[in-house]
């Protein structure tokens, strides 16, 4: 089918301070597979309250809402659902007939992820971050058994509080802590950012883990996944991340799950 826009097309869209184009590619992809008269775009704003206030009024369906927003979104949302408010953390609303409700989609991709991955549970844990995904990410690590960790932040009032949250330890850096699990949820290694060809862990660091974790999508290959996969180690990417959370939003949205092989060249098609 060529996707044909008309009066009844049902709008989806993302709010992110840094818009890419993996929504806009995975989802559009899977409306046109499967011949559905939704479309999905992308856009960053300046004024929260505002476009919260244009999904209702205008009776978008969905949005992905991804940093900075994750978290101040919350006050202008009509509820939240368990995956979001055992976390305060959306990345998703749902709008059903003018009711905005919040999800978070990024907790059970992570929790998915962990538990693929057969990482024993004792793991120690070193996760830098302490914003909205960062939360999810150590929720889901903290839910699925792993009581060793520690919260790498410069922000000491927010990584203290994530700390509190996971009841793990807390630091500003990396020195005197050994991990096995190395978790990247900061923009180090995001592509058209500042620290685009830096690396969240050591060469060390990395060398002694049994796995590296980096949450970053864009590229899927980062400077620290690049180095993981050098010295042998196993990886879980950003991509994969994307790829879930994006399935499950487009269930919230359409109330249709694609086919795992679609599902694939969705994927290949959002991250090529």
């Amino acid at each position: 089918m060529t996707l044909r826009i008309n009066r009844d097309t049902r709008l989806c869209m993302s709010l992110s301070a840094r818009p890419s184009n993996f929504g806009t590619r995975f989802h559009n992809y899977l409306y046109e597979a499967l011949d559905l008269d939704y479309i999905y775009k992308a856009f960053s704003t300046t004024n929260l309250e505002g476009a919260i206030a244009g999904i209702r009024a205008l009776n978008i369906r969905g949005c992905a809402v991804s940093m900075p927003f994750k978290e101040a979104c919350i006050p202008m949302l009509d509820g939240l659902e368990p995956s979001a408010s055992a976390i305060d953390s959306v990345n998703t609303i749902v709008n059903t007939d003018g009711v905005l409700r919040g999800y978070n989609t990024d907790y059970s991709a992570v929790a998915s992820l962990i538990a693929d991955s057969g990482l024993p549970t004792d793991t120690p844990v070193a996760l830098r971050g302490s914003g909205g995904m960062a939360k999810a990410t150590a929720c889901a690590l903290r839910d699925a058994g792993f009581a060793n960790g520690h919260l790498i932040a410069r922000n000491a009032a927010a990584g203290q509080q994530l700390a509190r949250t996971t009841r793990w330890a807390w630091s500003a850096d990396m020195e005197n802590v050994q991990a096995r699990l190395l978790v990247n949820v900061t923009p180090v290694g995001m592509e058209g950012g500042p620290e685009a060809q830096s690396l969240a862990f050591t060469e060390a660091e990395v060398a002694a883990a049994d796995l590296v974790f980096d949450v970053v999508a864009l590229p899927v290959e980062t400077p620290l996944i690049q180095l993981a996969r050098t010295l042998g180690k196993p990886v879980i990417t950003g991509g994969q991340v994307a790829v879930l959370q994006a399935v499950d939003q487009f269930v919230l949205y359409t109330g249709v799950r694609p086919e795992p092989a679609l599902i694939e060249r969705a994927a290949r098609h959002a991250l090529g």
